[in-house]
């Protein structure tokens, strides 16, 4: 029996990813097989992403390519949301969704390539389902949406409001991936501490026990599968205090991923970012007093209409303060539908990339530094892969794709998914070089 192929291509953040991991098992589970090549496929997906200009752009640009080689293509993700906008350029797309729109989506490839017949031999699906990430770490949604109305973000219009996965579909999913070989679990949503919220932190039940559906009680129950657990999205509120204990244990990694986005309290405020830079500067110091291995990352945006270059100079000051371990800097770019566009005093695009470059020039010091700090160190490495030269992993301060790495040059006799004990020998800016501890 043939089974209908059906190409796929996923762009965008890890949210968007973990959508197309539900969309692929859900069409393999149907019998649909899932081809590598435009010219193989009977039908083309393409999940998009619609965040910032570029995004569109790469976007509009794939579903282009699709169509040029296929044919047929059906389109969903964040700039699914604008349809209009889509069918603007390209008119033949067979189908237009939103975010996580996964039962449409089917209905429109039962549409135009119709679903086989069951095959229980054909159609044998993991428990984990289709993962798109290697065998030894996974993201694990636990919710959509959001309920900041931040100025430069179009989310919440494209995904909603904050809706809190059940706690125990979440703890569920997590035993199954810990299960099937997973080293490492990376948290994501678009506001992991307010995870519960929209559902007044009831309580929900896993293996028989009743679970507060709250980040607190998630992070307990996930710290005991053994694996590492990496937290990403995470907003500076008060309750963020009580995980610290858990990573000074080890219990969950020591690394926040916290968006501060700026330190200028006037920014923040046009942004309608929470956070005041003295108090969030205050709870730094705090955290590390208790686990004085946390690593934070944060980004930052330059370039904000109306930043002047005092408030800049505020930026510069926080970084230097702070001394934040991995950073990231976006420069303002206006976003169709968003608030910001409205603001007056547009920054010039020559004075945002300067700033960019001093904001770069500035974290790049700090991050070096804090890295030379590590040499002689002994840490745990999670091998990603190895070659013929040697392994490359990551130390519990580097997420996978964002963070740097660390090298074993001359380390063969490993295997993605290890975890190793190493001394860091050497370091630069972003990455670390280490010999596996004997």
């Amino acid at each position: 029996m043939s089974q209908p192929k059906v190409g796929f291509v996923s762009l965008g953040c890890p949210k968007n990813l973990v959508d197309s991991e539900r969309i692929l098992t859900q069409l393999k589970v149907e019998g649909y097989n899932i081809v590598p090549s435009y010219e193989d496929a009977e039908l083309v997906i393409v999940n998009t992403c619609g965040f910032i200009d570029s995004a569109v752009q790469e976007s509009l640009d794939t579903i282009g390519e699709a169509l040029a080689e296929n044919g047929k293509v059906i389109v969903t993700g964040c700039l699914g949301a604008r349809e209009d906008e889509i069918r603007q350029v390209h008119p033949n797309v067979l189908g237009i969704t939103g975010p996580h729109a996964y039962e449409n989506v089917l209905d429109q490839v039962h549409q135009f390539v119709p679903k086989p017949a069951y095959d229980p031999f054909l159609q044998l699906v993991p428990d984990t389902g289709v993962k798109l990430t290697p065998k030894h770490y996974a993201y694990l949604k636990i919710s959509e949406g959001c309920n900041h109305r931040c100025t430069f973000c179009i989310i919440p219009s494209m995904r909603g409001d904050l809706v809190s996965r059940p706690i125990g579909e979440v703890l569920d999913e997590a035993g199954r991936l810990q299960k099937a070989g997973v080293k490492e679990l990376l948290v994501i949503s678009q506001d992991t501490s307010a995870y519960g919220v929209d559902v007044k932190h009831r309580t929900g039940f896993w293996n028989g026990q009743p679970v507060k559906t709250s980040m607190q009680a998630m992070c307990e129950a996930l710290a005991e599968l053994g694996i590492w657990v990496r937290l990403h999205y995470v907003y500076p509120y008060p309750h963020v205090d009580d995980v610290i204990p858990l990573m000074a244990a080890g219990k969950l990694l020591p690394y926040l991923d916290i968006p501060f986005q700026h330190a200028s309290p006037r920014i923040l405020k046009l942004m309608k970012r929470p956070g005041q830079a003295e108090r969030t500067l205050e709870r730094i110091k705090k955290w590390r007093s208790i686990c004085p291995d946390l690593t934070i990352r944060s980004t930052f945006i330059v370039g904000f209409p109306g930043e002047t270059e005092e408030e800049f100079q505020e930026l510069l000051n926080f970084l230097e303060e702070a001394q934040l371990d991995r950073v990231g800097c976006f420069k303002y770019s206006p976003v169709e539908g968003a608030k910001a566009n409205e603001l007056p005093d547009p920054v010039p695009e020559e004075i945002k990339e300067l700033r960019y470059h001093r904001f770069m020039e500035t974290q790049q010091r700090i991050s070096a530094a804090r890295l030379q700090a590590k040499i002689g160190r002994t840490i745990q490495v999670l091998i990603d892969e190895v070659d013929d030269e040697g392994a490359i992993g990551r130390s519990f301060a580097d997420a996978p794709e964002i963070d740097g790495a660390v090298y074993l040059n001359g380390l063969t006799d490993v295997k993605a998914g290890d975890v190793i004990t190493a001394v860091v020998d050497a370091a630069d800016e972003y990455d670390l070089w280490a010999t596996r501890q004997i």
